[in-house]
C-alpha cells in the first residue's frame, strides 16, 4: 500500500478508510478496515453512552428504582428521542391504544 498512488495523499484517517473502499483493498485488508472503521466509530459510541447515562440519572430517581426494566427502557427511549416523540401527535397515540 506504501506505493500505491492513491495512498500517498492521506492526510487522516477518514481519508484512509475512504481510498480503502474505493481502491476495493477491503477484500484484501479486512481487518485493517475493521480496525480502521471502529477507530471512526468509537469517539462517537462512547460520547452516546456518556449521554444516555447522563440522561439515565436524571430518569432513574429513590421513587424509579422499584420499576421494571422493560418499563425503564421504554422510558429511557422516550425521554432520549424527545424530538421525535414531540412530533407525534396525542391524538395518534389515545387512538392507537
Amino acid at each position: 500500500m506504501r506505493f500505491c498512488e492513491e495512498f500517498l495523499k492521506l492526510k487522516g484517517i477518514n481519508d484512509l478508510a475512504q481510498i480503502l473502499v474505493e481502491v476495493n483493498k477491503v477484500v484484501v485488508y479486512p481487518l485493517a478496515f475493521l480496525l480502521v472503521k471502529l477507530s471512526l466509530i468509537l469517539p462517537v459510541a462512547i460520547a452516546l453512552v456518556e449521554k444516555i447515562s447522563s440522561m439515565m440519572k436524571l430518569v432513574k430517581s429513590r421513587l424509579h428504582n422499584q420499576i421494571m426494566d422493560d418499563w425503564l427502557n421504554d422510558y429511557l427511549i422516550t425521554y432520549i428521542e424527545k424530538k421525535i416523540f414531540g412530533s407525534v401527535d396525542n391524538e395518534k397515540i389515545l387512538q392507537h391504544f
